[in-house]
């Protein structure tokens, strides 16, 4: 086969992979996200068991799913909380809104400002609540999806070293293959570490500039701030722009949203510009045109969930495509400094960085 009808068949097989994924995105979208919340859950229970050498596999498992079904359980409390106190508030915000609406017009020149009541039934609430009711839905199964997802991959954890031994018989390329698998595996878990420890200071920070400023739901922005911080480039953006916005329409002065934008800004730039990269280091190698690209890609391909992932799944393509002849040119322009492979020999034998090991790399 020549180059041409090589190049032919690789690009109408991506194209076929792509629309593939698009089309079962209902699917492999919510799997996706359970495997990375199985490598979340797992990988606390690793480290409690390193940690704590008399705690039991079983024991460590239950700890780590016990963590993480709080985590989930606080982050519903919290929104159930922000709707029932945003509703109560609903008339003084409303007001201030009218306001916002008629300072805007007024600075074009038009005196004729909407009321927001006038603006919702333009846009027709009805069909808006209608949708806003089957996100919900389709959000609640999702939900339910990953939990049975997780439970499965738990379950067929033992085996997976057996099969890895019948898919490839001979030593050199079963150990060749749990390299690239640990390799994968690493890359995922300090990219999922990493945004986790660094987004939960970031929260933190925001959260005590908007208390102190004296922002409403200050808690459920700094939730926001950082569910957000999972989406690479963006979402640092809107989640330092979403409680301005918010502050915009609570107090009837411009001073309180300036000094929250000031404040969110400085978290969000520095630990985003200075701590992150010190902490993941190599592991995500990925040019930076790459990571906006992707995001925009996985975005099309699987909404919401495929913004969060992109970045992991991004490192986990090119990894793989490193593997083949074919393909490797694509893993080479996809990574930041020319060697997708970097660490694929010399992987650590833990699944993420500590902060103990990050925080001697400051010294």
């Amino acid at each position: 086969m020549d180059t041409a009808t090589r190049t032919g068949v690789l690009i109408l097989a991506t194209a076929a992979v792509i629309a593939g994924m698009y089309w079962f995105r209902d699917i492999l979208a919510p799997f996706a996200l359970a495997v990375f919340l199985w490598l979340v859950i797992d990988g606390v229970a690793e480290e409690i068991e390193l940690r704590l050498h008399i705690v039991p596999r079983w024991l460590a498992l239950s700890i780590a799913l016990g963590v993480v079904g709080f985590s989930v359980a606080m982050i519903g409390a919290v929104l159930a909380s922000t709707a029932s106190d945003i509703a109560s508030n609903g008339s003084a915000y409303g007001a201030r809104l009218d306001q916002l609406l008629r300072d805007a017009y007024a600075l074009v020149g038009n005196k004729d400002a909407p009321t927001i009541g006038q603006l919702l039934e333009r846009i027709n609430p009805g069909a808006f609540l209608a949708d806003l009711a089957q996100s919900l839905r389709g959000l609640a199964s999702n939900a339910l999806f990953v939990a049975i997802y997780v439970a499965f991959l738990f379950s067929a954890q033992s085996n997976f070293p057996k099969k890895l031994d019948a898919l490839f018989p001979d030593p050199d390329a079963r150990a060749r293959a749990a390299a690239i698998s640990a390799s994968m595996r690493h890359a995922m878990g300090t990219y999922l570490w990493v945004q986790t420890f660094t987004g939960a200071i970031t929260a933190v920070g925001c959260y005590i500039t908007m208390k102190l400023v004296g922002l409403d739901q200050a808690l459920f922005w700094a939730f926001v701030i950082f569910l957000l911080g999972y989406v690479p480039t963006i979402g640092p953006l809107i989640g330092t722009l979403f409680p301005v916005l918010f502050a915009l329409v609570q107090f009837p002065n411009y001073w309180q949203p300036a000094i929250i934008f000031a404040g969110v800004g400085f978290w969000q730039f520095s630990i985003g510009n200075f701590m992150v990269p010190r902490m993941q280091g190599d592991s995500m190698n990925l040019s930076t045109l790459v990571v906006i690209l992707t995001l925009s890609l996985w975005g099309a391909i699987w909404g919401l969930p495929g913004m969060f992932l992109s970045a992991p799944l991004t490192v986990m393509l090119m990894i793989i495509l490193a593997q083949f002849k074919s393909t490797r040119p694509v893993a080479v322009l996809l990574s930041q400094d020319g060697h997708p492979e970097k660490g694929l020999e010399t992987h650590p034998t833990t699944w993420y960085v500590k902060p103990s090991r990050f925080l001697l790399t400051l010294l």
